[in-house]
């Protein structure tokens, strides 16, 4: 990712962060959505889940300039998510239900350059949760 691709995603989910609530609700509508069979992965009340969401994107995000420690933080990511049942099969679900939030978050702002940051980002993402998985 160029530095300009992050300065894009880190612009674009700050303001995302003033909706969070939202952008969490309509992400896990539109995942059970795409992928019913999803549901049950998940308890019934997700305030807490949408949080927790929120949270991971935003430490993500703010380490897009530290690759190292985002590596470390997806590698366990990807470590939990096997344990919760996850296949990386799924990825690909979850990356168009996040794609589509953003751009229903951030409308006009979600721009043809923001998309191809974020879609070059979740790609570097779920590679290398899928990896921790497979090496699991």
């Amino acid at each position: 990712m160029t530095d300009n691709q992050v300065t894009l995603i880190q612009t674009s989910f700050s303001k995302v962060r003033t909706i969070a609530d939202a952008a969490a609700t309509l992400f896990y509508e539109r995942l059970f959505t795409l992928a019913p069979e999803l549901r049950p992965l998940f308890p019934d009340d997700m305030s807490e889940q949408k949080k927790k969401l929120m949270m991971m994107l935003g430490m993500i995000v703010a380490s897009l300039k530290d690759p190292e420690t985002m590596r470390t933080m997806l590698v366990s990511l990807g470590q939990r998510h096997m344990s919760y049942g996850v296949t990386t099969e799924q990825f690909s679900i979850v990356g168009a239900s996040l794609i589509w939030t953003l751009e229903q978050g951030l409308g006009k702002e979600f721009t043809p350059e923001t998309q191809t940051a974020w879609l070059a980002a979740y790609h570097a993402i779920a590679t290398t949760m899928s990896e921790a998985m497979v090496e699991a």
